[in-house]
């Protein structure tokens, strides 16, 4: 308002300007020694315009400033109103959910009031922990497929009481059937589901007559007695029977940990342990043939034999030496650490640890001292330094000029899975700040991309087919009499071999009762000593499923 006031000043001034301008002009005449075109009058009219121009132009610009300050002041209040609207929604809204809440809160309460006086009136089904009416789950089972979070769902399944098999209500029909061959080949048929499936196999079973002689029955043919020298790591056909089978025997001890003792004991009663014990003696001597390198802290073998113990409680008849000398055979399995607690082994992970270290396998012993809380004697860092020294040093050829291509490709491949192997087990464990992952990366940069240009090098340097010309011209002798069932151009194989996965156990393709698995990750080769290793902590071979 200022401005404007300070311009309408200006503007009624130039009445007194233009006399001041007038007097000047008189003057002017009167000392003018040669006559003007140019008179006074016609000045006068031309400044008089300019100032009518100017005050229609500023009245102009009043107005629509007015009008700009009504249209705000209108658009302020609208906007305050919609405030005040939103406000009061907001406040409705809150109170809607508050009631929907106490609702909610009221209809779980009498909830488990209900399934209490359930649980109270059926002990054999499952065991409370007091007043709060929760399950007592003593150990969360491992689970190679699912996550963690499948894992949590399962076990909050077995607190809300939710006994229903939704997904796969076929499988309570095979339990009730005790048909252990169909609910193989119905595992093997939804392969694609293995972490749905484990989920519900625990329930399935509790529609079975005898779970424990279902699972017993579930393991004929793990071993071919009618083909003893068949390679388990060739057949994918037993791989798959052998997965499953762990799989089932883990779910059985799953549905065991959620009961009271009076239940486990009706379910695995001493005739059933006794068969269990006739099989794992039978199992045992075939495991004397097992090398602990050779196996790679990966083997089937093993592992099922421990499960065996660890599910059917019966590790007490078996010497702990001879238990703890099969662990580094195991060593690399995401249920290593359980299995151990299971079988009682707690007190020899040290000596296990030891044997790890001494063999090469460092990554296993860092894992191991993890879950076990044994890092004060086996600290971390020297332990994966020391892995990645030995894993250079093998990398170092003796006479770098006379090593062949193949020869230099396999020294860096080692290498670059070693750093791998140790950047996921820093990461695993949250150790960067004493062992910054930084220059390890930096070199896993370079040797990737002095692979991916030796990969070119190769590929550029493949003799390429000389096509002939489509008019059948040129320079060679001209072909006559061509069958007319045969084609002139020559096949031209492909340039790009189809890249295989090293997937060391998966399902094969479809025969018999498994099929070829879909879900796995990719794994890190290691030098022969130390194998494929996934540095997840207690799983290191992605491809196994169950």
């Amino acid at each position: 308002m200022e401005n404007a006031q300070s311009v309408a000043t200006l503007i009624n001034s130039t009445t007194s300007k233009i006399q001041q301008l007038q007097k000047a002009f008189a003057e002017l005449e009167s000392h003018r020694a040669i006559t003007l075109n140019l008179k006074w009058k016609e000045l006068e009219e031309h400044f008089h315009g300019l100032e009518k121009s100017l005050k229609r132009r500023f009245h102009e610009l009043e107005d629509q400033e007015k009008d700009f300050e009504t249209k705000t002041r209108k658009a302020r209040e609208m906007l305050q109103k919609c405030e005040a609207a939103v406000v009061a929604k907001e406040q409705t809204s809150l109170v809607r959910l508050q009631e929907k809440r106490d609702a909610a809160v009221f209809a779980i309460t009498n909830g488990l009031e209900k399934h209490r006086k359930l649980s109270s009136e059926e002990p054999s089904d499952v065991s409370c922990d007091g007043d709060s009416g929760e399950l007592s789950v003593e150990e969360k089972p491992p689970d190679s497929v699912a996550s963690e979070s499948n894992s949590e769902d399962i076990k909050s399944s077995f607190e809300n009481g939710n006994l229903e098999v939704k997904s796969y209500p076929q499988l309570v029909k095979l339990c009730e059937e005790m048909d252990s061959a169909g609910l193989h080949k119905f595992i093997s048929d939804n392969r694609k589901n293995l972490a749905a499936l484990k989920e519900e196999i625990p329930w399935a079973f509790k529609a079975a007559a005898s779970p424990a002689r279902l699972v017993l029955e579930s393991l004929k043919g793990f071993y071919l007695p009618e083909l003893p020298s068949v390679d388990g790591k060739k057949d994918s056909n037993l791989l798959g029977l052998r997965r499953t089978c762990i799989m089932l025997m883990e779910c059985l001890s799953f549905l065991l940990s959620n009961l009271d003792m009076d239940s486990v004991s009706a379910l695995v009663s001493e005739d059933v342990k006794e068969q269990a014990k006739l099989i794992a003696e039978e199992w045992k001597p075939r495991l004397d043939a097992l090398d602990i390198d050779a196996s790679n802290g990966n083997s089937l073998e093993a592992h099922a034999f421990l499960q065996l113990l660890a599910s059917f409680g019966i590790a007490s008849d078996f010497n702990e030496e001879e238990l703890s000398r099969l662990i580094p055979m195991v060593s690399r399995r995401r249920q290593t650490a359980d299995l151990c607690r299971s079988l009682g082994l707690t007190e020899k992970m040290p000596g296990v640890i030891e044997v790890l270290v001494n063999n090469g396998r460092q990554i296993d012993a860092v894992n191991l001292a993890f879950a076990f809380e044994l890092t004060e004697h086996f600290s971390p860092l020297p332990l994966l330094k020391s892995y990645l020294k030995e894993a250079r040093k093998a990398s170092s050829p003796v006479k770098p000029g006379n090593a062949s291509p193949t020869a230099q490709t396999d020294i860096s491949e080692r290498e670059l899975t070693a750093l791998k192997a140790v950047i996921k087990c820093i990461e695993e464990h949250n150790l960067e700040e004493q062992y910054p992952v930084d220059p390890l990366q930096k070199r896993v940069l370079v040797l990737e991309k002095a692979k991916a240009d030796k990969k070119r090098a190769t590929e550029a340097a493949k003799p390429q087919s000389k096509r002939p010309r489509a008019s059948g011209a040129g320079y060679g002798p001209r072909v006559t009499n061509v069958a007319a069932d045969k084609t002139f151009y020559p096949r031209v194989t492909d340039r790009y071999p189809q890249y295989v996965f090293d997937r060391p156990y998966v399902y094969a393709g479809p025969a018999e009762n498994h099929c070829p698995s879909l879900i796995g990750s990719a794994t890190y080769n290691f030098s022969p000593s130390h194998g494929n290793y996934f540095a997840n902590g207690y799983q290191y071979q992605a491809p196994y499923l169950h």
